[in-house]
């Protein structure tokens, strides 16, 4: 970055090929070498998705969380997909780490923002899940199980209506094994996938909440694979989603979600990317794809 010009095949060498620690290392080495905040020359020195890309990689992954919940919140509207994404598919220790980073980082209060800005059943979505309170362990009840099925089917298609506030209560309470037997058994005794079911019960953003949780817990990898497809798929590319999808399971298991998009969807990812990014910001994402 010194002098005129930016070297951007160095500043993706060097990004890419180091893990999150090593990053935050070499964020804190540079600001004690030479006086000044890495992110910031960064700033100074690029811009548009290839800023965005390398930003990213510079914080911490529940810190980027938090700074994408926020920007989800403020200013005009609401982007109900990046927070449906984040809350939907973290742990309860992740979400605790991301309200802690969110405080810090702004100085507010997340579950309070949240509600000031949604409504209705998708705030009480959401307010549930930041209470980071679902059972603990992995075990599972078979006659608890069937009785929450039960209760699954009177609350929407045993019913008139939809009991929107039972559906919450499973979905964010139970452990994970709980639910995935819990659904099992409403397939076998009432005929219907969970999925489907939401899908006719539910509406708009509450349903695509439901979805993607139930999603996540079924199939975590799967889960983002479909997500990262809609990042790329249709007219243009939604490039924040594609930034935090790829950055966020670059270290976790980006080898296997790879596999997956192949075989689902008769393409690389690699492929993929190339053929709906450009310039250093393709570049970028490539060497973090292939690492």
């Amino acid at each position: 970055m010194k002098g005129l010009g930016t070297d951007e095949a160095d500043i993706i060498e060097v990004l890419s090929q180091h893990c999150c620690a090593q990053r935050l290392q070499i964020k804190d080495y540079y600001k004690q070498a030479y006086g000044e905040e890495l992110v910031e020359q960064l700033q100074g020195e690029l811009g548009g998705d290839f800023e965005d890309v390398c930003l990213a990689l510079m914080d911490s992954p529940r810190v980027y969380d938090a700074k994408e919940l926020h920007r989800a919140i403020q200013g005009l509207g609401t982007d109900e997909s990046t927070i449906v994404e984040i809350l939907c598919a973290r742990r309860d220790d992740q979400i605790e780490q991301i309200k802690e980073a969110y405080a810090a980082e702004f100085d507010s209060d997340l579950e309070k923002d949240l509600e000031g800005d949604l409504s209705g059943d998708l705030k009480r979505l959401f307010v549930s899940l930041l209470t980071a309170n679902r059972e603990n362990g992995w075990d599972v009840d078979d006659d608890r199980a069937r009785e929450d099925a039960e209760k699954l089917y009177n609350a929407g298609e045993g019913a008139l209506g939809t009991d929107e506030s039972e559906f919450n209560r499973i979905l964010c309470t139970l452990n994970y094994n709980q639910l995935r037997r819990t659904f099992q058994l409403y397939e076998s005794e009432h005929g219907g996938h969970i999925i489907d079911v939401i899908k006719s019960e539910c509406t708009g953003k509450l349903e695509t909440a439901y979805c993607a949780l139930v999603k996540f817990v079924l199939d975590e990898e799967m889960f983002y694979t479909e997500r990262l497809h809609d990042a790329l798929a249709g007219i243009g590319t939604d490039d924040k989603a594609l930034i935090r999808l790829v950055i966020g399971r670059s270290e976790i298991d980006l080898g296997d979600i790879k596999s997956l998009y192949e075989q689902r969807y008769e393409t690389t990812l690699y492929d993929a990317v190339e053929g709906d990014c450009g310039g250093d910001y393709k570049r970028m994402l490539l060497a973090l794809i292939k690492a």
